[in-house]
């Protein structure tokens, strides 16, 4: 994953050596909303009304950030009014392509173009910052909306219900103070955690990240022995957040990432709300684990330079998933 510098691409990996081999995440750089009526939201510019057909997301299948995005809009009913350009799975010196040679790799349905950089260049041609997915863009303004995944998701939560006559809330005025609570919890020590420890350049920093991933699963499993969902009888946001991880870990984290302790097939309430969230309605559709398995094997040469495909477990998600006494 390269870097644009002034508008300039650099094939250049995160930099570890200043942190003591801790990976450390960039942060999002476009933070407007869109909103039901145009008007501001918590973070950026007014004038991003919710229009039917007026959006396009760009999205990796392989990416848990992009895979909310994906989601929400499906369980939003939303797939009839943003369209969705998908990009090739493999992420090499130029980042993410809109090469077309892999099944699902849809191009740049709009406009055409080659490289994911170059929607960020067409609104900021003198941009500095990492390119990443998912990229919420205006069709109308020619302006990325937004590359925050966790902000996206509440936009679609509820900017376009009364386009949509969707009005599932999954973001509850009741529940909001313990959802932040639980998804800042899980956002640093699984979400995150897993690239942490994959991406650590040193013992130390890989120790501190799987000890902190690993007491994090557990606390989730014990949590989810007395809950149907994260809080509790209702799901929220913060299980698809939790999910996209979930449905990556035991084929891609446990091995390329280092984080081998136990896998999600080991604890059997993780094990069993995974394969539930995985089974809800429309979910399914929007997990290719050929782009998740191809994508982590194929772009991190530091930790697999010979891009060789592991054989993987045959894992059963359709199997019953037992949540139903909760």
């Amino acid at each position: 994953m390269g870097v644009l510098v002034d508008g300039t691409w650099q094939d250049v990996w995160y930099d570890t050596k200043t942190s003591g081999g801790a990976f450390k995440r960039s942060v999002a750089s476009f933070r407007n909303w869109v909103t039901a009526d145009g008007s501001a939201g918590p973070t950026g510019e007014s004038g991003f009304k919710a229009e039917s057909g007026r959006y396009h997301l760009y999205v990796s299948h392989a990416c848990p950030w992009a895979n909310r995005t994906m989601i929400f809009r499906a369980l939003k009913g939303l797939n009839d009014h943003i369209s969705v350009s998908v990009v090739h799975p493999d992420m090499l010196g130029d980042g993410w392509t809109f090469a077309t040679d892999f099944a699902g790799a849809t191009g740049d349905t709009l406009y055409g173009l080659s490289y994911a950089r170059e929607i960020y260049l067409k609104d900021s041609p003198k941009m500095t910052g990492r390119v990443t997915v998912p990229i919420l863009w205006d069709k109308v303004k020619e302006r990325i909306v937004s590359n925050e995944s966790s902000e996206i998701i509440r936009m679609f939560n509820g900017a376009f219900n009364a386009i949509t006559n969707n009005h599932l809330d999954f973001y509850p005025e009741a529940l909001r103070q313990e959802i932040d609570r639980v998804n800042a919890r899980i956002y640093d020590e699984v979400n995150n955690g897993v690239y942490k420890s994959g991406f650590a350049t040193s013992q130390a920093a890989y120790d501190s990240a799987v000890h902190t991933l690993f007491e994090a699963l557990d606390w989730l499993e014990e949590r989810l022995s007395q809950n149907r969902y994260l809080m509790g009888k209702e799901i929220t946001e913060a299980d698809w957040r939790l999910f996209t991880t979930l449905i990556r870990f035991d084929l891609v984290y446990h091995l390329h990432f280092k984080c081998n302790r136990k896998r999600i097939i080991d604890y059997p309430n993780l094990w069993g709300y995974t394969r539930e969230l995985y089974q809800w309605p429309e979910v399914a559709d929007t997990v290719h684990f050929d782009h998740i398995v191809r994508h982590y094997h194929y772009s991190h040469d530091m930790i697999n330079p010979a891009r060789i495909l592991p054989i993987n477990p045959v894992l059963d998600f359709n199997a019953p998933h037992g949540r139903d006494h909760l």
